[in-house]
């Protein structure tokens, strides 16, 4: 058995060995992981050590566990990035201000970003988005907000931003449950959202980066009314 010592550097090795295959080409996005034996073998380590850092790996959301039919590399790391900001909210590290001031930052940025880098079917699709948003009820509309907030994030070509607005996203729904359908549902503040949402894709069109910061700002003001109306706290 290996002492506790050694077992932790075995288990790096494995993390090593995958970095290390995946900076030569070797291992990408999809690709399969050499099965526990095999990894094993090659790293001279007991397997328990190769299973541990499996599943730290899986938890990160750098690959994914399948059964029976082996472990693969998907780079997902929204997941392990989500339950970090929950963990910090509940720790109260974070507030929901704090989630909302960097969720404003960086749409901020992602619409920067993808004025310069949007292909008009992406802004097509969200013409066809903003206008099923018009005409749809609650329960859809809530899910399209979501949708097209995630287009621009995509438009942006920064990988980084899709995946931290993703988690915030996903963190603000987790804690303040239905505050999306419930900003969607009254009449002011909806009718707020889609004149932000109509500038924020009229700015896309216009490659205006004036009105996407006015537009941004619009959106996010009435988020923030909308929280502290609501006298969010972590108490």
């Amino acid at each position: 058995m290996e002492e506790s010592g050694n077992q932790e550097k075995s288990y790096m090795k494995v993390i090593n060995y995958i970095k290390m295959q995946i900076s030569h080409g070797e291992l990408s996005i999809g690709g399969k992981l050499p099965a526990e034996r095999e990894l094993s073998e090659i790293l001279g380590i007991s397997r328990n050590s190769v299973r541990e850092a499996i599943r730290t790996l899986d938890n990160m959301g750098i690959i994914e566990s399948q059964h029976g039919a082996g472990n693969f590399l998907t780079g997902k790391f929204e997941s392990s990035l989500e339950e970090s900001l929950s963990m910090l909210f509940l720790l109260n590290q974070i507030d929901y201000n704090q989630i909302s001031q960097l969720r404003r930052a960086l749409e901020l940025e992602a619409l920067l970003l993808a004025i310069d880098n949007i292909s008009d079917e992406e802004i097509h699709s969200l013409n066809r988005m903003l206008s099923q948003l018009e005409k749809e009820t609650e329960e859809h509309n809530v899910i399209l907000d979501k949708k097209l907030h995630y287009t621009i994030a995509l438009a942006s070509k920064n990988t980084l931003i899709v995946s931290i607005l993703q988690a915030l996203s996903e963190v603000l729904d987790r804690f303040i449950v239905d505050l999306r359908r419930e900003i969607l549902s009254q009449e002011d503040s909806r009718k707020g959202l889609m004149e932000a949402h109509n500038e924020m894709i009229k700015s896309l069109m216009a490659r205006d980066k004036k009105l996407a910061y006015e537009a941004i700002n619009k959106h996010f003001d009435i988020i923030d009314e909308k929280l502290r109306s609501k006298e969010i706290t972590n108490d």
